[in-house]
């Protein structure tokens, strides 16, 4: 088929035609786009599979940073089991949406951003930019949380300091990068992975932790929201996974890959791109849920926890869950080692859910404003508006405070998401704007309903979540 770069005069694309890239001049993440080479769509699918696979997988560390372990083990150590529904709906939901975020960068050549900035009205910028600013800012907060947590246990630095220290972790971003972003990502996964096999191996292997699995299967398949708090818990959670600058930033990374804008080449595109969403949020899915079963079965009913050594560790449900979440390692590798792991996948994982988020605001800052700064520059900025809050409530209500700013900072996440997901898909659904590549009823159908229901969540939860943010800020 015949290569078109056609447009209406709205700049959509005419039905059945194939869809242009952006307006030159002002591509997102310019340096990526397109840096892919891709093999034909005749190509065998191993060897197209393996050009596509990337973008997911960077989307994927920040659905397993240190916000989802917060609200992940908070969930496990008050309510056992009763929460796994949530995650797993929430990871559902986040497949749902990130395949119909890559197929909209796919088809239209344009991030989500730049959509919102060409097809809505000019006045809308601003607002929109903004409110992804604070979802972004409210992501920052829990990877500067986690990543304080790591150096207060791995050097006994006070936690209000660490905060502080992580400001410079940008010059540590900018060093690595020379390594290349592929690297670094290789180097994460492979952390977390190892985190993912310990805790397999401890719920399955060792004799003396095996869950009750039917109590698991009921906390899976029965969704329930008796308990009080279990409601801020579970907006916690969807906040936690379903990220609104993920929305936007996984429609530019799709744009890395070059492939021809042909019909079967573009089918290839957002079939590959589907696979490597799904197979790497699932992947997320288990990890996430395996920490929460971990919770449930070391911290749940329980006020202490012997360790080797003897030692007792002390807790009660006001505790900090991810300052003793090395906890739930400790019969697996001994609380020393435990401790160790635990810290550098912490920290390993916060640095890296940094790239993501730094590329996030690159991707909305462009996208909106067609505003470009200098990489370190979008660090910096991103870390002090994320490290002023994590002083001030610190600094006002000391080191008890840390879970409780993770979760919150989930809860704003949750909040955010309506404001991506309805443009989302409000535009992938538009033969105007997808041509014939618009969403098929069976994405229509769990895209709407995921939106409505997270935003039937977050009405629902308000009063919840305003009371969960005036406890945070006064203490009391």
């Amino acid at each position: 088929m015949k290569k078109s770069n056609q447009l209406t005069d709205s700049g959509a694309p005419e039905a059945g035609r194939v869809v242009s890239a952006s307006s030159p001049g002002h591509l997102s993440l310019e340096g990526m786009h397109g840096s892919v080479e891709v093999p034909p769509h005749q190509a065998g699918f191993w060897q197209q599979w393996r050009a596509y696979v990337g973008p997911a997988i960077l989307i994927s560390v920040g659905y397993m940073d240190p916000g989802n372990w917060g609200t992940d083990l908070a969930g496990g150590a008050q309510f056992k089991y009763s929460l796994l529904w949530v995650v797993g709906l929430a990871s559902m939901m986040a497949i749902f949406m990130q395949v119909i975020s890559s197929r909209l960068g796919v088809v239209t050549g344009k991030d989500l951003a730049q959509c919102c900035r060409d097809w809505y009205p000019s006045w809308t910028r601003w607002p929109n930019w903004l409110f992804c600013e604070l979802a972004i800012g409210a992501c920052d907060l829990a990877e500067v949380l986690g990543s304080a947590v790591a150096l207060n246990i791995m050097f006994h630095i006070p936690l209000l300091w660490a905060v502080i220290i992580t400001g410079l972790d940008v010059l540590l971003l900018l060093a690595l990068q020379r390594f290349g972003m592929r690297t670094i990502e290789a180097i994460v996964l492979l952390l977390v992975a190892t985190i993912a096999a310990c805790y397999f191996i401890e719920i399955f292997v060792l004799p003396q932790m095996h869950p009750d699995l039917l109590e698991m299967g009921r906390g899976l398949f029965t969704p329930s929201l008796r308990q009080e708090g279990m409601i801020v818990g579970a907006i916690g959670i969807i906040g936690a996974t379903v990220m609104p600058h993920n929305l936007y930033l996984h429609s530019a990374l799709v744009q890395s890959r070059k492939f021809q804008k042909d019909e079967d080449s573009i089918r290839s595109a957002i079939r590959f791109n589907a696979i490597d969403s799904i197979a790497a949020l699932t992947v997320a899915f288990f990890v996430n849920a395996a920490i929460m079963v971990l919770a449930a079965m070391v911290f749940y009913g329980k006020t202490s926890v012997t360790v080797a050594g003897g030692q007792i560790v002390k807790f009660s449900p006001d505790s900090d869950w991810i300052r003793i979440a090395y906890l739930t390692l400790a019969p697996l590798l001994g609380t020393f080692t435990a401790s160790a792991l635990f810290v550098i996948a912490l920290l390993a994982s916060g640095q890296s859910s940094t790239i993501t988020g730094t590329l996030a605001g690159q991707v909305v800052m462009e996208g909106f404003m067609h505003w470009r700064i200098k990489p370190w520059l979008r660090r910096l900025i991103t870390r002090a508006l994320a490290i002023i809050p994590a002083v001030l409530i610190i600094g006002l209500r000391g080191d008890s405070s840390v879970t409780d700013l993770v979760n919150l900072s989930q809860v704003v996440l949750a909040i955010q998401l309506p404001f991506a997901m309805f443009p989302l898909l409000h535009f992938a659904s538009s033969r105007k704007r997808m041509g014939g590549w618009k969403l098929g009823w069976f994405l229509l159908i769990a895209g709407w309903g995921s939106a409505l229901l997270i935003t039937a969540m977050d009405i629902w939860g308000l009063p919840d979540s305003l009371k969960s943010a005036w406890h945070v800020i006064i203490g009391g």
